[in-house]
């Protein structure tokens, strides 16, 4: 069963139904006792870092998180769920992460080294770039598109976590993976064909099955 954090600041219906599409068992929680029996959990995350740091706490879910990841339990972050794994955050002064991940979350500059001015919030279809496809949340998954809505990017040194990247006037950390934890900036379940692969193989992962989106 995937456990789904409710913290009031997710896109729980697109995801849930998501996992509904992939014949998923899936649990929704807003306290960690809810999903204490989960095999694998998912942090989806729309609106702003500080206040979602703050929402985790009220929710009891952030010793929850560590905990659970450092037994080993599969864990997904989406978008802002993503960024909460880093350390901390330029987002609205200076904001403490769950620190799962070296680095911090920065605005888009908006601006180019050269001078050319670029839209923010970063909006639409981009094309990944994989730099780790051996990577079991990969499986299947190609070059393709996928649907980014996000004015905060990751920035950090660990290059060994980029399992994919994509480019908007600078590199942008698209997929993020190390042991049983994996993340997305973008937003799988609205991402097509592409998204729905990189659910399933998480959940695959979770369940110890294997099935092939077309």
């Amino acid at each position: 069963m995937i456990g789904i954090i409710d913290y009031g600041m997710g896109n729980l219906f697109s995801v849930s139904k998501a996992l509904e599409r992939l014949d998923v068992e899936y649990s929704i929680g807003d306290r960690p006792e809810q999903l204490e029996h989960a095999d694998g959990l998912i942090l989806p995350g729309v609106g702003a870092f500080p206040d979602a740091m703050k929402a985790l706490g009220e929710h009891g879910f952030r010793q929850f998180i560590l905990e659970k990841i450092d037994r080993g339990v599969p864990f997904y972050g989406i978008c802002l769920g993503m960024q909460l794994l880093f350390e901390s955050s330029e987002e609205g002064g200076f904001t403490e992460g769950l620190g799962v991940f070296e680095g911090t979350i920065k605005r888009f500059r908006g601006v180019t080294d050269a001078g050319m001015k670029y839209k923010v919030p970063h909006m639409g279809w981009n094309r990944l770039t994989l730099h780790h496809p051996g990577h079991f949340v990969l499986e299947n998954v190609g070059e393709e598109y996928v649907y980014f809505v996000h004015s905060y990017v990751v920035e950090t040194e660990d290059e060994d976590v980029l399992l994919a990247t994509a480019d908007y006037h600078r590199e942008v950390p698209a997929i993020i993976g190390r042991g049983n934890v994996v993340a997305s900036q973008f937003h799988p379940e609205k991402s097509g064909r592409a998204g729905i692969q990189l659910l399933d193989n998480f959940c695959s992962k979770v369940e110890n099955r294997h099935v092939t989106r077309r």
